[in-house]
């Protein structure tokens, strides 16, 4: 794999961490405390801020904030414009802006986030979940929900290949991929088709 490109126009503060293959793209801004994985995309206007972690193969399209607080596992897609939160209850006269005030918030591996989407601070988004444009997630989301709405609300289960899928005979299954998956009670687990 390459060695990370930075465009011209992009800052990369010193002792940020740009995995291999990385690129960080025009006008985007990555602080020193950053932790970015191999194989990432940072589109347009994209600011990640200390101590934010992004796992391997990350998506973040254009105009996108990652703040302090956050964590991106592995092949984490975050859609143009989505928003992520890191102070529950922001005052500008009564500031809350050091690193114990900021709540974390996890977003699972494989996990999509839509455009216009907002995720609120706290929360954590299961792996493979998928959360629709503009929705507004306000709680924990199980693995491959797909999540839709304001707050958002769980209409049914992504696959692993971003499909919604389908119950047949006691099972959930893909149409396309072929992957089957099992309901535990509110969280899925794939039964039958190709690793994911």
């Amino acid at each position: 794999m390459s060695e990370p490109y930075v465009h011209p126009t992009a800052l990369v503060d010193e002792g940020a961490q740009l995995g291999q293959g990385t690129k960080v793209w025009h006008f985007s801004h990555v602080m020193g405390g950053a932790v970015i994985g191999s194989g990432c995309s940072l589109g347009q206007n994209v600011f990640v801020a200390n101590r934010v972690t992004i796992g391997d193969g990350v998506k973040i399209q254009n105009n996108v904030s990652v703040y302090e607080g956050v964590v991106l596992e592995d092949y984490v897609f975050c859609g143009p414009s989505m928003v992520f939160t890191n102070v529950k209850t922001p005052r500008s006269k009564f500031p809350r802006n050091t690193a114990s005030d900021y709540l974390e918030t996890r977003v699972g591996y494989g996990a999509s986030i839509g455009a216009n989407a907002t995720v609120v601070c706290g929360v954590t988004i299961g792996a493979w979940a998928f959360v629709a444009a503009g929705a507004v997630v306000t709680k924990d989301v199980p693995a491959h929900a797909l999540m839709v709405g304001v707050p958002a609300r769980r209409l049914g289960w992504a696959c692993a290949c971003g499909l919604r899928l389908q119950e047949a005979a006691g099972l959930w299954a893909c149409a396309e991929c072929g992957r089957e998956y099992a309901d535990g009670g509110g969280a899925l687990s794939q039964t039958g088709g190709p690793a994911a």
